[in-house]
């Protein structure tokens, strides 16, 4: 393909939810975070191994059988577990990422590049940090 030479009519969609196929036989809850396999592009729960950053907050549970999606929001601010001790997020760390822990609990680190990223952190309160994810 070469640069366009006039107007071009392109075609848009709206990002805030989006459906990922889910690999089969994984359990993926509401209100969890959801990312994708590096290898298939299928979608899991977060902080499995082999996935990817946080893609989205999935809308319904599910159990994925090689056919099926998930509804994922994204483009919005969710309230996740925070983590404990030294990965413990706080107000300081307000516009940086959180790092995955598990698909509802969020880290201030990557753990040494172990984790990924689950979203810009917008907010925290003693009940937990606000992550913009996706």
């Amino acid at each position: 393909m070469t640069a366009a030479t006039q107007g071009r009519n392109t075609t848009r969609r709206d990002a805030h939810r989006v459906g990922h196929l889910i690999n089969s036989g994984q359990k993926i809850w509401a209100g969890t975070l959801v990312a994708l396999l590096t290898a298939n592009g299928n979608a899991v729960p977060a902080g499995t191994p082999g996935a990817g950053d946080a893609v989205g907050v999935s809308q319904h549970d599910v159990v994925g059988d090689g056919t099926n999606q998930v509804d994922t929001w994204r483009g919005q601010a969710f309230h996740f577990a925070n983590s404990a001790a030294a990965d413990l997020i706080t107000r300081a760390d307000i516009g940086s990422n959180a790092f995955v822990v598990d698909d509802q609990t969020v880290a201030k680190t990557d753990n040494s590049a172990a984790r990924k990223v689950a979203g810009k952190i917008i907010d925290v309160d003693a009940a937990g940090v606000w992550v913009l994810v996706g």
